[in-house]
């Protein structure tokens, strides 16, 4: 099987971070968003965009709230599935995957490096929850930064979300929509990977 340029590599978590340094130089705003898709207790899809922030050598990592929606699904489900696409590139990944949280010194030291702002936000917002007005969450802000200071912690309900793949999809437009298609497979993380190209 060809899998030359681009997709050359015996490791998807590389070729994945190499697609992502080229989308970096490229495109304008958050190279790094994807679209995640989990399911809630009927089955019913959400999907939304969130940001990547690290592809580790078996994972891929975000954070967030975990009392919103998407953590109240991942916890009762233990999967999640998202796509990066890149316009300027013509380029998509697909992942599919178990998830375990992160929330250890590395959850730690990431929250530590968000603005002060950011910081007193994820403090404030109870996600996904009814809000009365905006003018509601600004008091609740103000009153976060004066109760937790300058350095607030991470909160307790925050953190990331660790996606091990079992599937991992590397799209390229191609002339006449004849597109490339390689999706890795593997039983579960402890498995090799099966490698298939796919028609368009």
């Amino acid at each position: 099987m060809d899998r030359s340029g681009i997709f050359a590599g015996d490791d998807p978590f590389a070729i994945a971070r190499a697609w992502l340094t080229e989308a970096e130089a490229v495109e304008p705003n958050d190279p790094n968003a994807i679209a995640l898709a989990t399911v809630d207790a009927e089955g019913m899809p959400n999907v939304r965009m969130v940001l990547l922030k690290e592809i580790e050598p078996e994972a891929f990592v975000f954070y967030t709230n975990y009392g919103s929606a998407k953590g109240q699904e991942i916890a009762a489900s233990g999967k999640a599935a998202f796509v990066l696409h890149w316009k300027s590139l013509r380029r998509q990944i697909r992942v599919r995957g178990t998830v375990t949280r992160e929330d250890g010194p590395k959850a730690d030291a990431y929250f530590a490096s968000r603005s002060l702002k950011s910081r007193i936000g994820a403090w404030a917002s109870r996600q996904s929850q009814p809000l009365s007005s905006r003018e509601a969450l600004m008091a609740e802000a103000a009153r976060v930064a004066v109760a937790k200071g300058p350095n607030p912690p991470r909160p307790p309900f925050w953190g990331g979300f660790r996606i091990t793949p079992v599937e991992i999809e590397f799209w390229a437009d191609g002339a006449f929509r004849l597109h490339d298609r390689f999706r890795w497979r593997r039983i579960d993380a402890r498995s090799g990977w099966e490698i298939a190209r796919l028609n368009p």
